[in-house]
């Protein structure tokens, strides 16, 4: 069995590092209530942050339900799944479901899958706890980061990975030695399941690891630009960045794009000129390398952003969050833009039975000049949310304003049918039978034995009545 899975920890205080995380975690379990605000772990990957969810749920004896970013993510099948799950209890008896998303930073947020707007509607609506993980907490979408509190993980240092590495060996009766275990610790870089993961590949079929086992299990040593962009700006040596540059993924013009936009976090308007001057020479070698096709031209490109760079910035560092290529923002907006569009004309053309490019061409204008002058209607009849409607009236505040308006009655429409539907019909009062009658033969029978056994009793004797004042008595003869 995978060490990964089989030392996966069970309950939270088996959880190794981050212990503010983990009780930032706990406390929000045993206060949480209807309303209050979704988790989202964020962190870099293998530091524990879905193990934690899970030793949540079991530390709380809630029921955990999970869907990840291998999933088809569309806004239905969120809905279907996520969505029930978030309203309905749980199927086990257990007190409460625990709703995760894992990978919450890859969902596809434009207008034709919805799914980051599925997310939110379920997270008003939720009768459940919800967390979402994610690797890069600026990956999601800004209102989704607002309607959740986050909760840091962190890299780990070596010092918290070596003993639980060594507590593994001892349970699966391997012999390793702690300079062995500090290496691994070390190399994986604050990854404890990228750890596990190089201890089980040493100790397969050993039951001593030594230095050269660990050597070929070592992770993969190459950098992310996200490694290579504050070591240009921090206090690397021009060996370091020559090396990083090599082992990141990345062209020299897109490393160009980095670092130019992180350029603007520099304090002095001096060292940021002097930056903008190794770049600029920087970018005419790459030019020449893309005109002569002669890519021996890219490493002085490198030096000159690389080492000019770390120069200009005088070993500073970055203290703010990487900014990626503006270029890029910009890509991202228009694909956002585009896909708002496409929705719109699709719902326009839905209505008026035309196709896209005709509604687009001929009657977008028409249409944004009425929805102006009554707004909510079209909003309501085409079921627009604030994006959409903003395009048709190009008022961004009214537009928000009407959308949640609208989501506003749409939620109070669902609550008085629950409350319709929870209402049960009152049962009529039963009414008292009353015994048959019955029929006037047997009356008349039962009357005649009741009359029967009564006993005959003699008349009442007359009073021997005297008259008054001593008169004669008639006497018969």
């Amino acid at each position: 069995m995978d060490w990964t899975e089989k030392y996966r920890p069970a309950h939270l205080a088996d959880i190794v590092g981050n212990g503010t995380a983990v009780r930032q975690m706990l406390d929000w379990a045993r206060g949480w209530k209807r309303g209050t605000k979704p988790l989202i772990l964020y962190g870099k990957p293998g530091i524990g942050k879905t193990s934690a969810a899970y030793a949540l749920a079991n530390d709380m004896q809630w029921e955990a339900m999970e869907l990840n970013a291998s999933d088809q993510r569309t806004k239905a099948v969120i809905e279907r799944v996520a969505g029930a799950g978030s309203t309905s209890g749980s199927l086990t008896g257990a007190a409460r479901r625990l709703i995760v998303l894992d990978e919450a930073d890859n969902l596809q947020g434009t207008a034709d899958k919805g799914g980051a707007k599925a997310i939110l509607d379920i997270i008003r609506d939720a009768r459940q706890p919800i967390i979402l993980i994610a690797n890069d907490l600026y990956g999601l979408a800004a209102d989704l980061r607002a309607a959740c509190d986050p909760v840091q993980f962190k890299a780990l240092p070596a010092r918290s990975l070596a003993p639980h590495l060594k507590y593994i060996c001892s349970v699966e009766k391997v012999q390793c030695n702690d300079q062995a275990l500090k290496d691994i610790a070390e190399n994986s870089a604050g990854d404890m399941r990228a750890a596990v993961t190089m201890l089980y590949a040493a100790s397969i079929g050993k039951e001593k690891i030594g230095g050269p086992d660990i050597r070929t299990s070592m992770k993969d040593g190459r950098a992310s630009i996200f490694q290579l962009i504050p070591a240009v700006f921090g206090r690397s040596t021009g060996d370091d960045l020559i090396r990083m540059s090599v082992e990141v993924d990345d062209k020299p013009d897109v490393i160009e794009q980095w670092i130019e936009a992180n350029v603007g976090t520099l304090k002095s308007p001096e060292d940021a000129a002097e930056a903008y001057r190794y770049l600029s020479r920087a970018d005419e070698y790459i030019g020449y390398t893309n005109r002569k096709q002669y890519y021996t031209l890219w490493r002085y490109a490198s030096v000159n952003m690389l080492l000019g760079t770390n120069i200009a910035s005088g070993g500073h560092g970055i203290h703010e969050r990487i900014s990626s290529p503006r270029r890029w923002q910009r890509m991202a907006s228009s694909r956002r833009q585009k896909g708002i569009r496409t929705t719109l004309l699709g719902k326009c053309g839905g209505l008026m039975h035309m196709p896209q490019q005709t509604v687009r061409d001929g009657y977008l204008s028409l249409l944004s000049i009425l929805a102006e002058k009554d707004p909510i209607i079209f909003a309501r009849e085409l079921d627009l949310d604030a994006d959409q409607l903003t395009l048709l009236i190009h008022d961004r505040v009214k537009a928000t304003a009407i959308s949640k308006q609208i989501a506003g009655e749409k939620r109070e429409e669902d609550r008085k049918e629950k409350i319709k539907a929870q209402k049960k019909p009152v049962p009529e009062p039963k009414k008292k039978q009353s015994p048959p009658e019955e029929p006037a033969e047997e009356k008349a029978r039962v009357l005649e034995t009741v009359q029967a056994e009564e006993p005959v009793s003699p008349p009442p004797a007359q009073p021997d009545i005297q008259p008054k004042g001593g008169g004669r008595q008639s006497t018969l003869f």
